[in-house]
C-alpha cells in the first residue's frame, strides 16, 4: 500500500450605521421555504441566496498536496452595517498550477433579505495567490474588520478602510509570511490591548521537492500523506500598535515545536488571564502551547495528553475549536482527525491536563469512518447548551478505489448537547444531514439576524454550502456585540455569564477554531423557552479589570455592550 492520505457610502455614514446598537430580529426569510419540522438546517441554492462562485482546487493528475487542502471562509460585517457579509477563499496561481482562467477570492454583501452581492473588486479583496484561510479581526481598534489571508505562497493582510474598500498593507505591516501558511488567529497574547497574531505552518513542500505517492504499477498517482514531507514552524506576530508587527516567534517553543499545523484556537486552558493556543497537527502531535507572560511559551502537548492518541499515536489533526462544552467552568478541547482514526474530545482536568472523552459522548463511534475538517461549538437551538457541528470529507478524491468503507465526499454530523453530554442527532435533523460534501472550511454565522446562528461551508473544488438554521423557533435569545475599550476591541478573551431563573450559564469568547475560517464575532446567549433573563455579566479580558453587570438587555434582539458603559442605546 503506497504512503497516502487515508457599498457605497462614506465613513462617517458607516460610523453612523455602526454605532446603532439594536438590530431588528425580524427575519427577511420566507417561512414558506421550510422542509419540514426536522429541518434543523435547511441548504439555500445559489439562485435563492446569489452566491454563484466556486471553488477551484486546481485538481490535476499529478495530484499535488494542495489541491486537496483547500479551503476557508468567514462571516464578517464589512461595512458596519449590523449585517453579516461573506468571505469564501479560493486557489490561484502557484509554482504547480497556471489557472487556465483568472481566479479570485469572493466578498459578498448582505442585502438584509435573504441574498447576497459580490462586491469583489470594488471592496479590493481578490486574494491572487493560492488562498488557504482567513482570518478575521480588528488590528487597528479602529471599529471595522481587517483580513487576514494564508496561503501556499505569501500571506496578504487586508486593511479595511471603513468605506467600503480595503487596502494591502502586507508588506507595509510586516507580514509577509513565505512559505504554506493555514490557519490563523487573531489573539491579544500579551494583553496590551490590541490583537496579535499567530499563523499556522503546514509542512514544506514545492513543485521542485514534490514527492511521488501512487501505484506505479497501475501508473496511477495519490495524494500523499503529510508523513513524507518535512515539518515547519509556526509563526507568532506582536502588533506594535502603528500598523505594524513584529515576528517574536525566534527562541520560544514556538520556534522549536515542528509541526505541520492545520487548526488553531486561542483560549484560556488554566485560567490564568493569558490566553493559550491548541494546535492540530497532520501526521505529528498536536501542540499547546501555554501563555506564561512576559513572551515565555510552554508546549505541554505531551505531558497534558492532548498530543498523540490514547495509544500513544499521532493523528491527522485538522479543525479545532474550544468551549466549555460540559459547563464546569474550564476550557475543553476538540480536534477532527482523518478516518480509522476518530475524532478527539478533550475534557479540561483543570490541572492542564485532559481526558479524551470522545468515546463517552459518542463521537468517536460517529466519526470512525469521516475526515473533519472545519467544526464548531454552538448553540444551534439556543437551548443554552453548547452543541456541536462537525463537516467532513476525505483529503484523497481516489480514496473509493482502494477503500469500500470510505467515501470522498461525506455526511455533516450535528451533536445536540443534553446537558453536558453529546449526542448525535444527526439521522434526525433533516434532509441535509443524509448529503454528501467535500467540505473544508466551517463558520458559523448569523446571516439574517434572526438569532439562530447559520453555517457556511467551502466545499473543496466545487460551490460553497449556505446553511439556514431553522432550529429553536420556540426559543428566546440575547444578542452581543462586544467592544472593548482598554482591551482590544473585539474582545477576544471575555467571559460572558447568563442568569436565567436561578440558573447560571457561563461562556468564554475565544479566537480562531474551525478550520481555515472565521466565525461571526457576535454572541448569542440562549434562553430556551424563558422570556427574561435575570442578569448578564461580562468580565473584560486584560488590561480590563472591568467587569459590567446588565439587567435589562432585550430579549430577541442584539445590541452593543462597550466596556465600562453597559448597554449603548440597547
Amino acid at each position: 500500500m503506497p504512503d497516502l492520505w487515508l457599498p457605497r457610502w462614506s465613513r462617517r455614514e458607516f460610523l453612523r450605521v455602526a454605532g446603532s446598537t439594536a438590530v431588528a430580529a425580524a427575519s427577511p426569510w420566507p417561512a414558506a421555504h421550510a422542509q419540514g419540522p426536522e429541518a434543523t438546517f435547511e441548504a439555500v441554492p445559489p439562485g435563492r441566496s446569489g452566491i454563484t462562485w466556486v471553488h477551484d482546487n486546481a485538481m490535476s493528475e499529478f495530484r499535488y498536496l494542495p489541491e486537496t487542502c483547500g479551503s476557508g471562509c468567514a462571516f464578517l460585517d464589512y461595512d458596519g452595517d449590523g449585517w453579516m457579509d461573506l468571505y469564501l477563499v479560493n486557489s490561484g496561481p502557484a509554482d504547480f498550477f497556471t489557472p487556465k482562467t483568472p481566479l479570485r477570492n469572493a466578498l459578498y454583501r448582505n442585502n438584509r433579505d435573504g441574498t447576497f452581492t459580490d462586491v469583489t473588486e470594488k471592496a479590493g479583496v481578490p486574494g491572487g495567490t493560492f488562498g488557504m484561510g482567513v482570518a478575521v479581526g480588528d488590528f487597528d481598534n479602529d471599529g471595522f474588520p481587517d483580513l487576514l489571508v494564508t496561503a501556499y505562497g505569501n500571506c496578504t493582510l487586508y486593511r479595511n478602510n471603513g468605506n467600503g474598500t480595503f487596502t494591502n498593507v502586507t508588506d507595509k505591516a510586516g507580514l509577509r509570511v513565505p512559505g504554506w501558511t493555514t490557519s490563523a488567529v487573531w489573539f491579544d497574547y500579551d494583553n496590551d490591548g490590541r490583537l496579535d497574531l499567530f499563523v499556522c505552518s503546514f509542512v514544506e513542500f514545492s513543485l521542485k521537492t514534490n514527492v511521488y505517492c501512487g501505484d506505479n504499477k497501475l501508473g496511477r498517482r495519490y495524494y500523499c500523506i503529510p508523513r513524507v514531507f518535512k515539518p515547519s514552524a509556526s509563526f507568532l506576530f506582536h502588533n506594535n500598535g502603528d500598523g505594524t508587527f513584529t515576528d517574536v516567534t525566534r527562541g520560544t517553543d514556538i520556534q522549536r515545536a515542528l509541526g505541520k499545523g492545520l487548526g488553531v484556537v486561542a483560549t484560556d486552558v488554566n485560567k490564568d488571564g493569558q490566553l493559550d493556543l491548541f494546535v492540530a497537527n497532520d501526521t505529528v502531535q498536536n501542540f499547546l502551547f501555554m501563555n506564561r507572560g512576559a513572551g515565555k511559551w510552554d508546549e505541554i502537548g505531551l505531558s497534558s495528553e492532548v498530543g498523540f492518541s490514547a495509544n500513544g499515536q499521532p493523528r491527522s489533526g485538522m479543525g479545532v475549536d474550544a468551549a466549555d462544552f460540559d459547563q464546569d467552568g474550564w476550557e475543553d478541547l476538540f480536534v477532527a482527525n482523518v478516518d480509522q482514526e476518530m475524532f478527539s474530545l478533550y475534557k479540561n482536568r483543570g490541572n492542564e491536563s485532559f481526558q479524551d472523552v470522545a468515546h463517552a459522548n459518542g463521537v468517536a463511534q460517529s466519526t470512525r469512518l469521516l475526515s473533519g475538517w472545519g467544526l464548531k461549538f454552538f448553540d444551534y437551538d439556543n437551548d443554552g447548551h453548547l452543541d456541536l457541528l462537525l463537516s467532513n470529507g476525505h483529503p484523497d478524491d481516489m480514496i473509493e478505489k482502494y477503500s469500500t468503507q470510505v467515501t470522498y465526499r461525506e455526511p455533516l454530523l450535528l451533536f445536540r448537547n443534553e446537558g453536558g453530554r453529546l449526542k448525535d442527532v444527526s439521522a434526525s435533523s433533516g434532509p441535509v444531514f443524509k448529503e454528501q460534501f467535500s467540505a473544508r472550511g466551517l463558520a458559523v454565522g448569523d446571516f439574517d439576524n434572526d438569532g439562530r446562528l447559520d453555517v457556511l461551508i467551502n466545499n473543496n473544488g466545487s460551490a460553497p454550502t449556505l446553511l439556514h438554521n431553522r432550529a429553536g423557533r420556540d426559543h428566546h435569545w440575547i444578542g452581543l456585540t462586544l467592544q472593548g475599550v482598554k482591551c482590544n476591541r473585539d474582545a477576544i478573551g471575555a467571559r460572558i455569564s447568563w442568569s436565567v431563573g436561578g440558573k447560571v450559564t457561563r461562556r468564554f469568547k475565544t479566537g480562531g477554531g474551525s478550520y481555515l475560517s472565521a466565525h461571526d464575532p457576535r454572541e448569542i446567549l440562549g434562553l430556551g423557552t424563558a422570556t427574561h433573563v435575570d442578569w448578564i455579566e461580562i468580565a473584560w479580558p486584560a488590561p480590563s479589570t472591568q467587569v459590567d453587570r446588565i439587567t435589562t438587555a432585550k430579549v430577541d434582539a442584539y445590541q452593543k455592550v462597550v466596556e465600562g458603559k453597559g448597554v449603548v442605546n440597547g
